[in-house]
């Protein structure tokens, strides 16, 4: 059994209420049921691809060792972003954090298996873009495209997104649902250098 896997940065408070609060206000019409809340955690990924269940200890070890040099990082909220259907909070590209990014997405090719489907979704609800967006995050999404943001949802227009200086110590291992969302978290980890 595969599980869709998203490694993530878990902004302080004040990031997660205002990327929910803009979340809610995105129009109805657009939003196609995705709300950000406490369920649905805001975050910014660094990776997502798709594991053995049964791996997920190791490679959650595998994790602990790539991130225990890194200590808090110091980012930005930059302004809104907009994808090819949801809109975002733009976090500008910090280089500890694209740094970070690229050791986690080195350390975890071993584990990564692109025959994911629905199933490998929290309570097995996703949509087959949902499917495809994570089989292809390593091609589309990352090294070179990497683009870190909050995603706050589908929406024809872009938000009013004020600049955030804020620091994150708080990573996580989430087990992804619909949209892509942070559903269940396996694991926590503090940013602390060793």
């Amino acid at each position: 059994m595969l599980l869709a896997l998203d490694v993530a940065i878990l902004p302080p408070r004040v990031v997660v209420n205002r990327a929910i609060e803009l979340s809610a206000a995105l129009p109805a019409a657009d939003s196609q049921g995705l709300r950000l809340d406490d369920d649905r955690v805001p975050h910014i990924t660094l990776t997502q691809q798709f594991v053995e269940a049964h791996e997920i200890d190791d490679v959650l070890a595998k994790i602990s060792a790539t991130i225990r040099n890194y200590d808090t990082l110091h980012l930005n909220v930059t302004g809104p972003g907009r994808g090819r259907s949801s809109v975002w909070m733009s976090i500008a590209p910090a280089p500890e954090l694209v740094e970070l990014h690229r050791e986690l997405m080195d350390a975890l090719r071993p584990f990564e298996r692109r025959e994911g489907t629905t199933a490998a979704f929290a309570e097995g609800d996703a949509r087959s873009g949902d499917v495809t967006w994570v089989a292809g995050f390593r091609r589309t999404s990352s090294y070179a495209a990497f683009s870190p943001h909050t995603t706050l949802g589908p929406s024809s227009r872009l938000p009013a997104v004020e600049p955030i200086a804020f620091d994150a110590s708080r990573m996580a291992a989430c087990h992804l649902g619909r949209f892509c969302t942070c559903r269940r978290v396996l694991r926590r980890w503090e940013l602390r250098r060793a």
